[in-house]
């Protein structure tokens, strides 16, 4: 596939044929799981396609998507590409407010596709897109329909009208198709505007059957396979290692059953994942910690002699695991047999859980801190960090079975070009940080309607990604990303670090702190935004015997915050793994969650750096007071109330 420029049209008429009976989506249906195989995939996008055909849709044209993660999602994109339409893929946490609107406005989308649950979202926003021709609705049993309103069709009415188009003008249908090219526009994916106003990013057929056979060249899965989607799929790392990769090794994707809100349908992912027991699973840090915070609660219900074998297995399968390449090395071969013993006695309970058939997380989306890696790897569900971006559609490297280092982004994909370049655009030597640039047939076409932004960010083929890593020094296969390159912090003297290496390390190394922000624009220390973990806290100074509500239990919890803050200066057990310089001489406690609603995180479970420092300026500014750098000033100990 590499040596051809296909589309996603060959790509989908290649596999779905060679791998015609194969399951390819699996759903639940009214309390069943049902599945649909690639063949059915294919017929049923035939008949979505040319329905849109029938309906007035040109080549070219925009069409809109706002679902959750859904088999119908998967089959109105393909069949919207079939009809050689660009899919603009739209974040089910965008509110009907003008993110949506400026993105469907933006993109000239002429058509919207939506679930039920979303509907009313694009109804209360309509009269402010006039372009807008006609709203396809999907047969969703999560929302009371009523009447549909005016310019509002259901996709099976689309869907009958692509019958009779094919029965009469079928040649018309394999025209159209046949006529997309490999520079065709596939998607217009919106950036989620963690660092700036959001940019369409415009993403080629090519760029995706590019980037789907370079992934191969680091990571592979097994025919047949179930991955479980957790993540959006409006997100490309979801279309490439879920939706075109599962269809490239002939496995099935499933999806979490839908709720009546979000927080409805995060419920049901422990149900989906021992009902589809899954292979492989895509997930993010942020899911990861939940799940490792749920194993060791489930742990520890089991009472202290449980708890205690369990931390003497883990520890010595992180002893033996070592950074994953070199596991059993060094002298610790004799911790094999133990790693052996514990995993039948103890980790495959854990695993069974999950369903017991799961090999591997994908993970993506953020860093992924390194304890978390071997905590999974331990229990035997090694969690292999990836890293990419939409630009690149998004796969830049991957660890996996067959090639990891813990702490590593993973093997570089090939065939594709990565150099590190310092602030100038030089290239610089292995093992010495600087900006991760690549080339490849992955890189996108430019940002839509954007020169400006494209010209900047792409420089003679070269995508200039604005994060921070380095080569393995050695091992070159291996990339490390360790930050963002243009969101540094800068102390007062000019130096500028990036801060979440700390941030993640502290988050997953600490079961008191649920997320930190590090803080520094050209001050003379730097600070920390915390959110506590307020169950841990109170259950720790409780059994001190002291009240978590009184002073003197809150003084208590913040005692607690700044040890584990400690830890990494000198003498603390994570001495010397950051820059003593760079670590928070204050920290303040935020007092509200960082979520999608108020924009502090984003729809992958980043944090949104500039929201959180936008929302807690007050906080920041205050840190910088004598009054504000004491740990028991009066406004921490009134955000543990």
């Amino acid at each position: 596939m590499s040596e051809k420029r296909t589309t996603i049209i060959d790509f989908v008429e290649k596999y779905t044929r060679q791998f015609a009976d194969h399951p390819y989506l699996r759903e639940k249906v009214n309390g069943e799981w049902k599945v649909i195989t690639q063949e059915q995939t294919r017929e049923t996008a035939y008949r979505i396609a040319a329905g849109l055909m029938a309906l007035g849709c040109e080549k070219g044209d925009k069409i809109a998507l706002l679902s959750e993660s859904r088999a119908m999602w998967v089959l109105a994109e393909l069949g919207a590409m079939y009809a050689g339409m660009t899919d603009v893929p739209l974040s089910v946490n965008l509110g009907e407010g003008q993110d949506l609107i400026f993105r469907i406005n933006h993109s000239e989308s002429k058509w919207i596709l939506v679930s039920g649950n979303h509907l009313p979202k694009i109804r209360a926003i309509l009269g402010e897109c006039p372009q807008v021709e006609k709203v396809i609705v999907f047969d969703d049993t999560a929302f009371d329909y009523q009447e549909l309103e005016e310019k509002e069709i259901r996709i099976s009415e689309i869907m009958k009208m692509g019958d009779d188009f094919l029965a009469g003008h079928r040649d018309a249908f394999v025209a159209r198709y046949q006529s997309i090219g490999p520079d065709d526009y596939a998607n217009i994916s919106y950036t989620s505007g963690t660092t700036a106003d959001p940019k369409g990013i415009l993403l080629t057929h090519r760029n995706y059957t590019a980037n789907v056979a370079q992934g191969h060249s680091s990571i592979s899965i097994d025919e047949y396979s179930v991955m479980l989607i957790i993540l959006p799929l409006d997100h490309c790392f979801a279309h490439v290692a879920g939706m075109y990769t599962m269809m490239y090794y002939g496995g099935s994707i499933a999806f979490v059953p839908i709720g009546k809100n979000a927080l409805a349908t995060l419920r049901n992912v422990p149900t989906a994942i021992s009902e589809v027991r899954p292979h492989v699973m895509l997930s993010v840090p942020a899911l990861a910690r939940n799940f490792k915070k749920n194993i060791e609660a489930g742990i520890k219900k089991k009472g202290p002699k449980v708890e205690k074998l369990f931390n003497f297995a883990l520890d010595n399968a992180i002893k033996y695991n070592k950074e994953y390449y070199n596991r059993g090395t060094g002298g610790t071969f004799w911790r094999k047999p133990l790693v052996k013993l514990f995993d039948k006695l103890i980790f495959k309970n854990v695993r069974e859980s999950f369903g017991g058939r799961m090999k591997f997380f994908i993970g993506g989306g953020a860093l992924l801190d390194i304890e978390l890696q071997r905590f999974f790897c331990a229990v035997g569900m090694p969690m292999f960090q990836g890293y990419g971006l939409t630009e690149a559609t998004p796969i830049i490297c991957a660890n996996s079975p067959e090639a990891g280092i813990f702490g590593s982004s993973g093997r570089i994909v090939r065939p594709m070009d990565c150099i590190i370049c310092d602030s100038e655009g030089k290239e610089v030597p292995i093992g010495q940080r600087g900006e991760i640039v690549v080339r490849g047939e992955n890189v996108m076409a430019g940002y839509w309607k954007n020169p400006k932004a494209t010209a900047e960010t792409v420089v003679d083929g070269w995508l200039h990604t604005g994060d921070m890593g380095y080569i393995c020094p050695f091992d070159t296969r291996f990339l490390y990303v360790v930050g963002r390159f243009k969101s540094l912090l800068i102390s007062s003297d000019g130096e500028k670090y990036s801060p979440e290496g700390f941030e993640d390390s502290l988050t997953d190394g600490s079961k008191y702190v649920s997320a930190c922000v590090l803080h520094n624009n050209q001050n003379p220390y730097c600070v920390a935004l915390i959110l506590p973990d307020k169950t841990n806290l109170a259950e720790a100074v409780a059994k001190k015997g002291l009240d978590p509500k009184s002073e003197a239990g809150r003084k208590a919890m913040l005692d607690i915050l700044q040890g584990e803050v400690d830890s990494y200066k000198k003498g603390g057990r994570h001495e010397g793994m950051f820059p003593e310089r760079w670590l928070p001489s204050a920290i303040g406690i935020c007092d509200e969650e960082f979520t999608v609603a108020n924009k502090m995180m984003n729809s992958t479970s980043k944090i949104v750096r500039r929201k959180v420092e936008e929302h807690y300026a007050s906080l920041l500014e205050y840190l910088y007071t004598a009054e504000g750098k004491l740990l028991h000033n009066e406004r921490n100990l009134e955000a543990l109330k």
